[in-house]
């Protein structure tokens, strides 16, 4: 797989992770294929491909056409929260990359993590409020917090809280392989052509092997 195309598939998981982010804050619901693929990520510690963080190119389909569209038109009146929640994502997880105790803490907590994902399963209400809890010990101890906004109802309850918070910190792991395969906010602006080619490619290809 190419360079581009292994960037499009990791910002497809941020651009996905904030598209849920934004639905249960609003809606109180998301698929829930894409929580557990967003679960799953955080747990894939050393993978091996890309593709792999996600458990296949295909459980980031959703965010791939997301990704297409705001590529395109850089903006669009159904994702305003959306961008924003990546771009937030995107600062928040540069800030955490300078800070080695809490990637430390966080690694060595996602391990136990996984032990009680494979106990119950990766969408469990108890999964869900710990790795909730791992992100408000680390990632919400930064200066600059992620604002959500939604529906009051569904924020004030503790189960949705979680999944939101979830959602982010899978954010975060995709933001991260971003990172790690030389992606940067200035590959959104001068290297957006190449990322929208990427994208465009790999979701014709998903869409012709599903048919």
């Amino acid at each position: 797989m190419s360079k581009w195309r292994e960037q499009a598939l990791a910002l497809a998981g941020v651009f996905q992770s904030a598209v849920l982010v934004e639905r249960l804050a609003k809606t109180g619901t998301a698929p829930q294929e894409e929580l557990e693929t967003a679960v799953y990520s955080l747990f894939q510690l050393n993978p091996e491909r890309t593709e792999d963080v996600f458990g296949g190119a295909d459980k980031v389909l959703p965010g791939l056409k997301v990704a297409r569209q705001l590529l395109r038109t850089r903006r669009h009146p159904e994702y305003t929260d959306c961008l924003r929640y990546v771009l937030s994502v995107l600062y928040l997880q540069r800030q955490l990359s300078k800070k080695n105790d809490l990637l430390a803490i966080i690694g060595s907590r996602l391990e136990k993590a996984k032990v009680q994902a494979e106990h119950f399963s990766s969408t469990h209400e108890n999964v869900f409020s710990n790795l909730a809890s791992i992100y408000s010990d680390t990632l919400s101890t930064f200066r600059f917090r992620i604002q959500v906004l939604g529906d009051f109802n569904y924020l004030q309850q503790q189960r949705i809280a979680n999944q939101i918070r979830t959602m982010l910190f899978a954010g975060v792991r995709a933001a991260t392989l971003w990172r790690q395969l030389g992606g940067s906010r200035l590959h959104l602006i001068f290297q957006r052509k190449k990322l929208l080619a990427a994208t465009e490619d790999l979701i014709a290809q998903l869409e012709s092997s599903n048919t």
